[in-house]
């Protein structure tokens, strides 16, 4: 299998020790990263959804207000924002002035799209992204269309959107990473070849390919039928399938994950990153949006700095101490983060032999 240079397996605090240690001498430290929703609509209805349970609420942030608070996070040293969350992030209509204004604020900006409305904002977008990801679930139409739940057309129209932004690209010799995200499911887990051929010949950077993992709160329940065994049988095939120059991440890790036990105990890496809703709550884990334990405010009624230093945030690291993590999501962004944090914390014997 082709090494995941983009360490999509792993993690990137170890890039960050100063945070780190500011963290270990208990420090109230910013993230490093936030997840933006900039909408709740969503023009898909995906069987696999993990936040199908807000139910795709006509929420858009306001202009004004998550342009300061881009200002507010980029003065407090947050180096990085993805838009992403419980919609389409491509259906706010100032999805390309955010884009442009965080990376004019010195923020590293990510998307993850499914793809549908790239064409309308490609071309204000692409130079100032480190990376967009889009959604793409199956091999062919039909499927895509079953999964996605939605037209088969725009199957269709998302491949066409990436072979357009991977010549944009090029022409233009922008560094931005053109991926593309697949997850394994029992409908499409035959098709992942039809997609490779698909992306190889377009030219995407990677093609990443994960588990479904349950959120503790969706409406879907989809984990108890899926074929996991099969699934991790599908590495061998992969790497020896031809691939031209496109990187296939298979994330072997997190299918072991799935029946395997957390090493550490505790959740020590909500610190390090933060997710604001589409209406305006600043939340500590994207796992438990809705539940007001993990809400620190609104953007609407405080400015990101007392919302981070304030009493709610204190309330729910003192929470955290006592936590029980099995109720968590079991496939966590934080997982690897959360292994590093523990052993720093609680060192193992023998440490100077190295």
């Amino acid at each position: 299998m082709n090494n995941d240079k983009y360490y999509i397996e792993s993690h990137k605090l170890i890039y960050h020790l100063d945070r780190v240690l500011d963290w270990l001498n208990n420090k109230d430290i910013y993230p490093i990263y936030i997840e933006i929703a900039p909408t709740g609509v969503c023009n898909h209805r995906c069987i696999f959804c993990a936040l199908d349970y807000l139910n795709y609420k006509p929420n858009f942030l306001e202009k004004d207000i998550l342009k300061k608070f881009l200002y507010d996070i980029a003065k407090a040293n947050v180096k990085s924002i993805m838009f992403a969350g419980e919609g389409e992030p491509l259906l706010h209509k100032d999805i390309d002035f955010f884009v442009n204004y965080a990376k004019k604020c010195n923020l590293d900006v990510a998307i993850t799209t499914n793809g549908v409305f790239l064409d309308k904002f490609v071309e204000k977008i692409l130079p100032d992204l480190e990376w967009i990801r889009v959604s793409l679930n199956a091999g062919k139409n039909t499927t895509y269309s079953k999964i996605h739940r939605t037209k088969k057309e725009d199957f269709d129209k998302v491949i066409n959107n990436l072979f357009y932004a991977v010549k944009l690209k090029e022409k233009n010799k922008y560094n931005t990473t053109i991926g593309v995200q697949f997850l394994l499911l029992n409908e499409n887990y035959k098709e992942i070849f039809m997609l490779i051929d698909i992306l190889k010949d377009i030219g995407v950077d990677y093609l990443i390919i994960k588990p479904y993992s349950q959120h503790p709160y969706s409406i879907n329940r989809l984990e108890d039928r899926l074929y996991y065994d099969r699934f991790l049988k599908l590495e061998k095939e992969i790497e020896n399938y031809p691939k031209k120059n496109l990187e296939v991440i298979f994330r072997k890790n997190t299918l072991l994950k799935m029946e395997g036990d957390r090493l550490y105990k505790k959740c020590f890496g909500l610190v390090f990153w933060a997710y604001l809703a589409s209406n305006g709550d600043l939340y500590a884990c994207s796992s438990f949006l809705n539940d007001k334990r993990f809400l620190y405010g609104n953007i609407y009624k405080e400015d990101f700095k007392s919302i981070w230093h304030g009493k709610k945030k204190k309330k729910i690291l003192k929470m955290m101490k006592k936590f029980n993590i099995y109720n968590c999501r079991k496939a966590c962004r934080l997982d690897e983060i959360n292994k590093y944090l523990w052993m720093l914390k609680n060192p193992p014997q023998h440490v100077n032999f190295i």
